[in-house]
């Protein structure tokens, strides 16, 4: 007992360990296939993973906007040694950036990068700076000696690096492949993680075939058919389903509710579908059997039927009868005689108020009164009378003959009229007309809600049993 709680107690650290790992991989993927749309927030605030993570993703700076930014960052290494806008050095740095500018308006390094929004930001707020409606223009205006002296370099280069310079510097070049493609070097982070599982996929294949030994290797391998999702370079993103099972299974999370929910909705629909069908073949083959006349001569019992299959040597509808009859004269009769009581003394005393002569009578004192007591005895003598009569019928030999003769001759008589073309054949219709609308109006209106009620019930029960055990 206590080796198979170890081995339990190792197996389940095992699947925790691989879960854990299984999630850091997961997170990884995640980053990666987000960093493309997140790398301007990580620019801003976390430049650091910038620095790590673009050359796995083939990126440089762009040459373009990196010698723009660096021309800049030069005319502010002038402007601050020299202090002054009047000197050959600047005015050339400056001509430089007006050319630079105007390039880059033209050229839009940023369509590679598909930031061609971005120079539309940096063009519409270096036109708002300026009042300019060229974007072109306000560049040459902002990188001139008497813009830069009449409104303070200071400020204007304060402007440049708080409003301009992060939306510039967010541009890059990716490389691309020789397969057309850019460059995207995760496998290579990734690989270390696919060699575990393809390493755990294996242990776990050869544990289900040893266990199975007349599984095939490939039915082995489909028993854990979601853990081949960790072992594809493609879609990486579809990991999060294995990833979900082996936390499930690692007990780190729990997935019941989810789990139930799912079964229940793949149960409630495919059982909807499977019911409505067999349900619908059922009541076809119903409906052609009255076509055929089959239901008419069961019901008659014909001679040229084939021959009924008796498996107990008893006859189910005189068995059913006879139980329901004794239960209606001795259960059900002697608890309803007052209310049958009741019924029949209020018909006499209708009889006794239309009657012409009693209507005189009732003038009498004391008619009155006689009459209710001879109603109330009258109606208990009757209802007293039929139920021995009943109790008779059912015990006494010959009453008992009687009924049958009267059953026997009343089947016969509706044997022979339904026997009668017409009638067979008006049956035949509305009964299949019946089944039809059955159909119709019940089987084709099942509602995932009753399956859901069916799904829930099932549910409790298994609780019970497991509790239980």
């Amino acid at each position: 007992m206590g080796i198979l709680k170890s081995q339990k107690q190792y197996k389940l650290w095992f699947e925790r360990v691989i879960a854990i790992i299984a999630t850091i991989n997961l997170g990884l993927v995640l980053f990666d296939l987000s960093y493309i749309y997140w790398r301007d927030y990580y620019l801003r605030h976390i430049p650091g993973i910038v620095d790590i993570y673009d050359p796995i993703k083939g990126i440089q700076p762009h040459r373009e906007t990196e010698k723009y930014l660096n021309t800049v960052e030069q005319l502010q290494k002038q402007l601050r040694s020299q202090n002054s806008l009047r000197s050959p050095q600047v005015e050339a740095q400056l001509e430089e950036l007006r050319r630079l500018s105007t390039e880059m308006i033209n050229n839009n390094p940023f369509v590679l990068a598909e930031k061609s929004g971005t120079l539309e930001k940096i063009k519409n707020r270096m036109r708002d700076h300026l009042n300019q409606e060229s974007a072109k223009q306000a560049f040459t205006d902002f990188w001139s000696q008497e813009y830069l002296l009449q409104n303070g370099w200071t400020e204007e280069i304060i402007f440049f690096n708080q409003q301009i310079r992060p939306l510039i510097a967010t541009n890059y070049f990716r490389q691309i492949g020789e397969n057309g493609k850019f460059i995207d070097d995760f496998w290579k982070i990734d690989l270390p993680f696919m060699c575990i599982f393809a390493v755990d996929l294996a242990i776990r294949t050869y544990e289900i075939k040893r266990r199975y030994p007349f599984f095939s290797w490939l039915n082995a391998i489909l028993w854990r058919w979601y853990d081949l999702f960790l072992l594809l370079p493609l879609w990486r993103w579809l990991r999060i389903i294995p990833l979900a099972i082996r936390l499930d299974q690692a007990e780190l999370l729990n997935f019941k509710e989810i789990r139930q929910q799912i079964h229940l909705g793949f149960v409630s629909n495919f059982a909807e579908e499977l019911t409505e069908i067999v349900v619908v073949r059922v009541i076809n083959q119903i409906q052609d059997s009255i076509r055929r006349g089959d239901f008419v001569s069961w019901f008659l019992k014909r001679e040229n039927l084939r021959p009924y299959i008796d498996i107990n040597n008893v006859n189910e509808v005189e068995a059913i009868a006879a139980i329901l009859v004794q239960t209606i004269i001795y259960q059900v009769l002697p608890k309803i005689q007052p209310e049958l009581v009741a019924i029949l003394q209020y018909n006499i005393n209708g009889a006794l108020e239309r009657a012409p002569v009693y209507r005189n009578l009732k003038n009498f004192p004391g008619v009155t009164r006689m009459q209710t007591q001879l109603s109330e005895q009258l109606a208990t003598q009757l209802t007293t009378n039929l139920y021995n009569a009943l109790v008779n019928s059912v015990e006494d030999p010959v009453s008992a003959k009687l009924a049958t003769q009267l059953v026997q001759r009343f089947s016969q008589a509706l044997t022979g009229e339904i026997q009668k073309k017409h009638v067979s054949l008006e049956l035949q219709s509305l009964l299949v007309d019946f089944f039809e609308e059955v159909k119709i109006n019940y089987v084709k209106r099942l509602s995932q809600e009753d399956f859901e009620k069916i799904w829930e019930q099932t549910r409790h029960l298994r609780t019970n049993v497991e509790s239980r055990s």
